[in-house]
């Protein structure tokens, strides 16, 4: 492929809604949020500066949708009838894209009555046969029916390339059928209904079975099943599904390939439009260009790059010190400029002992170093480690490969002995390093036996702090945050079957991409420390963010004990209880019959044993899913032992069945994993196995924490904070009467029952105080009349004169709740008590529902954010303490809001003594915080 003989066709509307997406919420005047979007603007300008430098091109093209109506439109009037219209603020750029487009020299067109895809077809096919190159940069799978040898598909942002055997790998069928597998398949997106239930596989199957669609359906006859049927139906309307989604490759007066050609920016307007929209950054570089920024790179340039991504072949070229141009760096969310490097990289390949007693000596001499290891697994406690990476200095990286096995591989120094010759360095606190998601990396140097200390920076939770609704990969970080893109590891490895392990990627490759990896990862610190040194509650939140990971390494190393034996007599006993409820079912419906199959559900309940219909699915079936089957079980015996058999085959397959079989051997634990950057609310998640999600609403499901049991000489402890979101909505609202409940130690359900009956405490009965409880969580979770009803089991008006009284009683929580949605709107997003933000991207929504979501989430998002951030500062609280004055107890759970424990039998006493307090001290809120403890010989005891 070479720049004279290659065409870029951008698929425009698909960039801009992904740069829509990928970036915060830019404004030209930071300080005032109704001035100008310019996220999309900003990052459709990163895109294609990445595009052109990573795919250099004689002939470019960026194609976007014009305004109105399609042919299509005409065809199938409900065609793309069920899409969310534009959002205000990117509408309100797409006129400064097109623009900034055009000046900074991309042809770009726009034709009426057709489609983007259209315009992008007709242009590639008419360019392939003139003998070009064509590369369409797209992340719409839609394209890939345009896919020929002369002709691929490349995703900027995922590294995906679609050629025809990558069309083929993915989809089952190749290019020439992928009108027919679109047609039986439809578009959801689009609102094209295909065939009935026919999904991917089903249709991949049916078109390599019979060839074609059009053969299929001379055959459909004989397709048996409801598929079969589904399709026969299908037939009159698939024509014109064809004719929707068959993009065409004729669209009429489209400019000749001459008038494609890449020209030089205008920089004159490239710096109006980037002064006025507050580009400052961007606008510094204008006159730091070497050449113009349109222009294709000269022969003499092109044959220099070392860091060319061969779309057409999927090579990678890269020198063992490689120079590869650099983006221009972006704008920070908050106003200020990045850090981002811009000039040549230069990437090392470390092979020798005096490369690497060099680069020791410069690392050890640095304030601050970016790690980053490549690995045999994502499993953290059995990955080894392939290679290390070090950064320094943006720009400037080097990698030690050091299991690279392959085939001709180059000699690399013993892998043993570059660790024990890198441990004093790694394991010395007074050396600062920094990575990317460093709570996997110490768990990889921990395998090798490497304890490392001194880790003061992670960029994922800088980014998780600062925008905890936005992706926080590196890839993703890089692009929004420096501009640069690098390679993808699917682009280096594949995916799926024939994705290959790291080790078996040669050197060369394997070099550049895991030195871009530490160079992007101190990059993108450089533009995101800046941001939370400047806001003292971030920087505090941040900081916790960081000693939270430590601890929770500590956590996932130890792990927790499981009695695997006991779990095995479960899963027995559950497998019992299942196979006799298997046999109720078919005795209470008259017949055997597959207890998970919806259609014959639907025939039992309805057509045999005349039970009502419930509601109705999207294509107009009897529905029976878990709302219907929960609704029927209070009338019909039937339904309840369905539901009860699918809740025991969940807990045994998940949990009974898996649970032992998760246990290292050599320990007998299970070492869960924490994600701390996934919840918006800074609740952290556990997989693998989920801890959070054990069922304990039944005795089957809480008889599995039975299972998690201490060593012997040791018992399990369990603290837990006691009625934390409600206590924080005390707080948070200064409610008198919630205040005035709490400061005097008294049950908050039997007081609210009180207020809301207008009863004496005394007087209140069971019964009221569960209406109470239920009203008390149901409003922090933004419960409305209609679901308060459902779970009381009562009228919608009975249920909205309960939340009245309730409000009239407690008007604190309405004036907090009422203020909170209001701010909410303004800003953009809500606080905890100690300054995380919660980000709101659909608060001011145009569609009602999503807004609504919204405007709860925001009223509980407070409440779980802060007892996120105090269950997090107890964790990092009570590990000091007890390293302090206590270290043979272990920390080995954390579960919502308590913390679990492996303590020695001697040292229960002082645990009851210390532990509550020093939870119930982290923080100083208007009602007090209380800490309730349990022991006992397994979690379930103790809990």
């Amino acid at each position: 492929m070479t720049a004279q003989n290659t065409l870029v066709l951008v698929d425009g509307s698909s960039y801009l809604y992904r740069a829509y997406h990928a970036m915060p919420d830019l404004r030209a005047d930071p300080g005032n949020p109704d001035s100008p979007a310019t996220g999309a603007l900003r990052g459709m300008i990163n895109m294609l500066q990445a595009l052109r430098k990573e795919v250099p091109s004689a002939y470019a093209v960026c194609v976007f949708d014009a305004s109105g109506k399609t042919f299509r439109d005409d065809i199938y009037p409900a065609y793309k009838a069920n899409r969310s219209p534009m959002p205000d603020d990117l509408r309100a750029q797409i006129a400064p894209i097109h623009q900034t487009v055009q000046a900074m020299g991309w042809p770009l067109l726009a034709i009426e009555g057709v489609e983007a895809d259209d315009v992008i077809a007709t242009l590639a096919s008419q360019a392939a046969a003139q003998g070009m190159q064509v590369l369409i940069s797209s992340g719409d799978k839609d394209l890939a029916q345009l896919v020929t040898p002369q002709i691929v598909i490349y995703d900027t942002m995922s590294g995906k390339r679609r050629d025809e055997a990558g069309v083929l790998a993915e989809f089952g069928v190749p290019p020439s059928l992928m009108v027919d597998y679109q047609t039986l398949v439809g578009d959801t997106v689009d609102n094209v209904p295909g065939v009935t239930k026919v999904g991917p596989k089903t249709a991949a199957k049916w078109l390599q079975e019979y060839g074609s669609l059009a053969n299929l359906l001379d055959h459909a006859d004989a397709i048996k099943g409801v598929a079969g049927q589904n399709l026969r139906d299908a037939r009159d309307w698939l024509p014109t599904a064809t004719q929707l989604v068959t993009m065409k490759r004729d669209v009429p007066d489209l400019p000749p390939l001459a008038d494609l050609a890449m020209r030089s920016a205008d920089t004159a307007t490239l710096a109006t439009l980037y002064q006025h929209y507050g580009f400052k950054g961007l606008l510094r570089n204008l006159g730091d260009s070497a050449a113009p920024q349109g222009e294709a790179p000269s022969a003499a340039a092109a044959a220099n790059a070392s860091h060319t991504l061969d779309l057409f072949s999927a090579t990678v070229s890269v020198g063992t010190q490689a120079q590869t141009p650099i983006y221009a760096p972006v704008d920070a969310p908050d106003g200020g400029t990045t850090t981002g490097f811009q000039g040549e990289v230069q990437y090392r390949t470390i092979l020798t002992w005096d490369e690497l007693e060099a680069s020791l000596a410069q690392w050890m001499a640095s304030d601050l170093v970016a790690i980053d290891t490549e690995t045999t697994s994502l499993d953290q406690m059995r990955a080894e480690i392939v290679g290390i990476s070090v950064s320094l200095t943006p720009g400037q990286a080097a990698y030690i490969p050091l299991a690279h096995d392959y085939p001709g591989a180059p000699e690399q120094l013993p892998r043993d002995a570059v660790l024990n010759k890198l441990k004093p360095w790694l394991e010395d606190a007074a050396h600062a390093k920094l990575g990317q998601h460093i709570k996997y990396d110490r768990h990889v140097f921990a395998n090798h036996g490497i304890q490392v200390h001194g880790y003061t920076h992670d960029t994922m939770l800088q980014s998780y702090v600062l925008e905890a609704h936005k992706p926080h990969g590196l890839e993703s970080l890089a692009l929004r945050h420096t501009g640069r893109q690098g390679t993808s590891y699917e682009a280096l490895c594949g995916k799926g079957a024939s994705q290959i392990p790291f080790s078996q990627v040669d050197v060369e490759t394997a070099s550049h991409y895991a030195c871009e990896d530490a160079d992007q990862t101190l990059d993108v610190h450089l533009a995101l420390w800046p941001q939370l040194q400047a806001n003292a509650n971030l920087r505090s939140i941040y900081e916790l963010e960081v000693a939270t990971s430590e601890v929770l390494f500590r956590m996932e190393r130890l792990g927790v004990l499981v009695d695997a034996p006991l779990l095995a007599q479960q899963s027995q006993a559950l497998g019992t209880r299942i196979v006799e409820l298997e046999e109720q079912a078919y005795a209470l419906a008259g017949q055997p019959f597959n207890l998970g199959s919806p259609k014959q559900l639907a025939e039992i309940f309805f057509d045999k044993l005349g039970m009502p219909v419930v509601k109705k699915t999207a294509t107009g079936a009897r529905s029976t899913n878990e709302e219907v089957l929960e609704k029927l079980a209070e009338d019909y015996p039937l339904p309840a032992r369905i539901l009860e058999h699918r809740g025991l085959i969940k807990l045994k397959s998940t949990y009974t069945d898996k649970l032992g079989q998760m246990a290292l051997p050599s320990t007998g634990r299970v070492h869960t994993h924490y994600a701390q950057a996934v919840a918006i609310t800074g609740r952290l998640s556990s997989t693998d196995p989920n801890l959070q999600n054990i069922p304990v609403r039944t005795a089957e499901g809480r008889r599995i924490r039975e299972a998690f049991v201490a060593a012997s000489g040791n018992r399990i402890a369990s603290a837990d904070y006691s009625q934390i979101e409600l206590r924080i909505m005390a707080h948070l609202s200064g409610d008198e009467a919630l205040l005035n409940a709490f400061s005097h130690g008294e049950d908050i359900h039997r007081a609210t029952a009180s207020e809301v009956f207008g009863v004496a405490r005394e007087d209140v009965s069971s019964e009221q105080r569960r209406y109470a409880k239920v009203i008390n969580f149901g409003l922090i979770y933004g419960m409305g009349r209609f679901g308060l009803a459902k779970n009381l089991g009562i009228d919608n008006t009975a249920a909205g004169n309960f939340i009245e009284r309730y409000f009239e009683r407690y008007p604190g929580v309405r004036r907090y709740m009422d203020e909170t949605k209001a701010q909410a709107k303004a800003q953009g997003y809500v606080e905890t008590v100690f300054g995380r933000r919660l980000y709101l991207p659909e608060i001011n929504s145009p569609n009602g529902p999503r807004r609504a979501g919204a405007e709860r989430a925001a009223i509980n998002a407070p409440m779980q954010g802060t007892a996120a951030d105090l269950i997090k500062k107890a964790m990092v609280a009570v590990q000091a303490l007890i390293d302090k004055d206590n270290p043979r107890i272990q920390m080995i759970m954390q579960v919502h809001d308590e913390l679990v424990f492996e303590v020695p039998e001697s040292e229960i006493d002082w645990l009851r003594q210390h532990i509550p307090v020093a939870m119930a001290q982290v923080a100083e809120l208007k009602v007090p915080l209380l800490a309730e403890l349990g022991i006992g010989s397994n979690w379930e005891q103790a809990h």
